[in-house]
């Protein structure tokens, strides 16, 4: 059996205190990640998925990229509460989670997951999280 002992409790408690106050302001800390997460999208779009997305069927070129319109229209938003990534154009959820569209819905498209972030990505916010609150110690 381990036993920790903390002789300086009041010192401990007073800098945990501080870390509470310091972290009820984490608008800095949102905007890192709202960037994060932006970059990792258009980095979906720059490298045609990760993993690939399936090529067209019916054109050619490369899929959700000729036009640049929807990577193009990848924005995001924080507050200090939340971090956010999207897009307002309407075609987009067909393009994320695919599914019948055209007239007639005829046209099966497949889901292409521009909203997506790797296991690297999830793995780097989460470094901007613990160097945040590293920096709250300090």
């Amino acid at each position: 059996m381990i036993e920790i002992k903390i002789e300086n409790t009041d010192e401990v408690a007073k800098v945990l205190q501080a870390v509470a106050e310091k972290a009820k302001h984490r608008t800095d800390l949102m905007r890192k990640l709202a960037g994060r997460m932006e970059y990792a999208v258009k980095t979906n779009f720059h490298e045609g998925g990760r993993p690939k997305w399936l090529g067209l069927k019916y054109r050619s070129g490369k899929p959700l990229v000729d036009s640049e319109v929807l990577s193009e229209s990848i924005s995001s938003e924080y507050d200090n509460d939340n971090a956010i990534v999207g897009t307002n154009e309407p075609y987009a959820a067909i393009h994320q989670f695919g599914g019948m569209a055209g007239r007639g819905k005829k046209v099966k498209i497949p889901a292409r997951p521009f909203l997506k972030l790797t296991p690297d990505d999830e793995e780097d916010l989460l470094e901007d999280v613990q160097d945040y609150f590293s920096s709250l110690i300090k």
